[in-house]
């Protein structure tokens, strides 16, 4: 009898799958059953080929050698996983093997995987598409009853190979020749280096800004304090005199109400999420990273299977899904969410805030499955990321929120003041969230008061008069909720009209599915680093985005990419016809950073050297704390130097700071709190902690920094600390 084969991107996928159509026997590489045999990705098997596979001369990085521009892309085997690859390869050559469904993830990338593997693999059967968007058993079998034939996804798959090819061609011919040129480790890229420019172009801004005193002048009543506004409408004044004068002219008055308006109004629930809003919300309430929310979601997507697939740019559902709405609720009718959604399982509300099939492309949005989640089995974080989504799902489908505002204006000795408020009449979709869950509104102005029963005309008694002294605050720097953000929708950044009206069309910055790694590539090259929850550029970023060729910086240029992927996977564009424009685009930048007489400087570097090379070496913040790296790129070497740990503070409770080596290791707190490795060791133990706390507390941290720094450097602390 012959087999169908199933093309999984993961084992914990496959496993599903397999479970699901009775594949039971284990293979090499697979799960066996008598009609399929379920094998598995581990994501990528196969990229396209390093710039040495079609010229030696590449192995050695030359300006005279660039642009490198191969007729013809090659594929090859990630060496990491090659053993998996050869399984995979091994089973599409079976005698028994007639055809093969792809049952990657449901997206560009998920059809890059598969296709790459079959084209190296050199598959010629027949192949079929499983398209779903949830991993429950309900949606595979499903899935497999309605299989599409595989070429229906050709043009996502052209997306995705036009994508892969430009970022190869662009990026890796302007790091090749910005390395080269200056001598120095730099990285840049279509997508990474526009984002990095908005990045370095606030810090900029931040640092250009010169603030400025102002002045507000409040009228104080019995039960709410009303703002003094001049005839041009302004509240902020320069000018102290002047609202001194005016509080002055006021205290003992009496203020007469010249109008009271009370207006009915009501605010409709926000859209589904879709990720980049979801990755927005963890970074806000939970200071989850993009990279860190998008793993989460992948896990409850994947082995939880409570949450539907997470890379979407779409925040509604099509009219197909709504009929599984009651059965969601259902599912999700457990601990806290029991009485809301069983009530909302009777009548949910549909409106054009969640069911619009003309703004859903590949992916709806990320709703809850018809699975009931077991919580003792998420992890604190992925049950955070369940909260956020079944609250937003809940609120989608629940009625306006609504109260009643009320305006107020009075005249005192010839200055008017303007009061607002609020009362909320039924709280809707908002019943679902805390206000400290809402977003700062209505900042300033009397934002939270409540005003009493106020008509036109009554005289009411002036209390007192309070001035308020403030200053002008430079813009925001971004934290990674508002660079996803500015990312999505860099019109923002663009003063051209006719530009901006053409960026509003396009996806942004990258895609849903790739800014996360956009962002977090940016921290691992030490373009930029983390202060709290803000993102500062380093002084190698500000020089970088100095040094670079300014069209590369341009969100315009990169957005309209983004659109012509779009395209290309819509089949409204041509794949060979992008390429060939990135291909010249590539050889216009490193004429540009060949011709440039722009110069660079290690502004970090230390009096240390590499023990490797001699170079001097350069102080960066990694992820996890101070590293020494070494400023050329084909040596490599890094060593971390202090690390930020686990453990708190006794005074401060804020997490210490590892540093020195060997028995000299200290911990240091910002506080200025300092204490020895063998003085914390000891405490822990004084505490409960035995030596196996303190063995498994080293080992997190050993861990943590080889992942930073790809070096043993706790391996002595370990070590001294079992021969004690």
């Amino acid at each position: 009898m012959t087999k169908t084969l199933v093309l999984a991107e993961k084992p914990s996928v496959a496993r599903d799958i397999a479970r699901v159509l009775g594949c039971r026997q284990k293979g090499d590489g697979c799960l066996i059953g008598e009609k399929y045999i379920v094998t598995w990705a581990l994501g990528h098997l196969v990229t396209l080929a390093d710039p040495e596979a079609y010229d030696e001369k590449y192995k050695r990085w030359q300006l005279e050698d660039l642009p490198m521009l191969p007729e013809k892309m090659k594929l090859t085997v990630i060496k990491q996983t090659s053993k998996q690859y050869r399984a995979v390869s091994a089973l599409m050559k079976r005698p028994d093997v007639s055809a093969l469904v792809i049952a990657t993830d449901a997206g560009r990338e998920g059809e890059l995987v598969a296709r790459w593997i079959m084209m190296k693999a050199h598959w010629k059967g027949p192949a079929y598409r499983l398209w779903i968007s949830s991993q429950t058993d309900r949606a595979i079998k499903e899935g497999f009853a309605h299989l599409k034939d595989a070429k229906e996804y050709d043009n996502l798959y052209y997306s995705a190979q036009a994508r892969a090819e430009a970022d190869w061609l662009v990026g890796l011919n302007v790091t090749r020749a910005l390395t080269c040129k200056y001598n120095a480790q730099l990285s840049a890229g279509r997508v990474q280096t526009p984002t990095l420019a908005l990045i370095v172009q606030r810090e900029e801004e931040i640092l250009a800004f010169q603030p400025k005193d102002y002045y507000t002048l409040q009228a104080l009543f019995r039960d709410f304090t009303a703002t003094f506004r001049d005839s041009k409408n302004n509240t902020r004044f320069s000018d102290k005199a002047f609202v001194e004068k005016a509080a002055e002219k006021i205290k003992g008055k009496t203020a007469t109400v010249a109008e009271a308006e009370r207006t009915s109004k009501k605010t409709a629930p926000p859209a589904a999420y879709d990720l980049t809003e979801l990755q927005r919300d963890a970074n806000k309430k939970y200071g989850y990273s993009a990279k860190q929310t998008l793993s989460l979601m992948q896990s409850l997507y994947e082995y939880h299977k409570v949450l539907t697939y997470p890379r979407t740019d779409s925040r509604y559902i099509t009219d197909d899904i709504v009929a599984t709405i009651p059965e969601r609720l259902r599912a999700m009718a457990v601990g806290p969410y029991q009485k809301a959604a069983m009530n909302l399982a009777k009548n949910p509300i549909l409106t054009k805030h969640i069911v619009n099939n003309a703004k859903v492309t590949d992916h709806h949005a990320i709703i809850p499955t018809e699975q009931s989640p077991d919580f003792s089995r998420l992890s604190y974080d992925e049950r955070n990321i369940y909260d956020l989504v079944v609250r937003r799902f809940m609120a989608v489908l629940s009625p306006d929120f609504q109260y009643d505002e009320v305006k107020l204006r009075l005249e005192c000795e010839g200055l008017s003041f303007t009061a607002k408020g609020k009362s909320v009449t039924s709280p809707g979709w908002k019943a679902f969230y805390s206000a400290a869950d809402e977003d700062e509104e209505d900042e300033g102005e009397n934002r939270s008061q409540q005003l009493p029963e106020i008509k036109k005309g009554m005289k009411l008694p002036v209390s007192g008069a309070k001035i308020v002294c403030g200053k002008t605050k430079p813009p925001a720097r971004y934290t990674e909720a508002t660079l996803l953000s500015a990312m999505e929708n860099p019109s923002k950044q663009i003063s051209d009209k006719n530009l901006k009206a053409v960026i509003e069309t396009t996806s942004g910055l990258g895609t849903p599915a790739t800014r996360a790694d956009i962002i977090e590539k940016l921290f691992d090259n030490f373009s930029i680093e983390r202060v709290g929850k803000e993102i500062h550029p380093t002084a190698k970023g500000k020089q970088l985005i100095r040094i670079v060729p300014d069209d590369l910086k341009s969100a315009e240029l990169t957005a309209k990419w983004e659109q012509q992927l779009q395209n290309i996977s819509r089949g409204k564009a041509d794949m060979k016809k992008f390429i060939a424009e990135m291909r010249d685009y590539s050889t216009h930048l490193v004429s540009t950073v060949i011709a440039s007489d722009a110069q660079y400087t290690h502004e970090n570097a230390t009096k240390d050297k590499c023990p490797l090379c001699g170079k001097y070496l350069l102080e960066v913040n990694g992820k996890k704390g101070k590293m020494l790296i070494c400023q050329d790129r084909e040596c490599g070497y890094r060593k971390g130097i202090s690390q930020v740990t686990n453990a708190r503070c006794p005074e401060c409770h804020k997490k210490l700071e590892l540093r020195g080596e060997g028995e000299k290791k200290i911990f240091v707190c910002k506080c200025g709190y300092r204490e020895r490795l063998s003085d914390f060791s000891k405490r822990r133990e004084d505490r409960g902690a035995g030596k196996a706390d303190v063995m498994s507390y080293m080992r997190k941290q050993q861990k943590a920094q080889e992942k930073e720094s790809g070096n043993g450097v706790m391996a002595d602390l370990m070590k001294a600390w079992l021969e004690k």
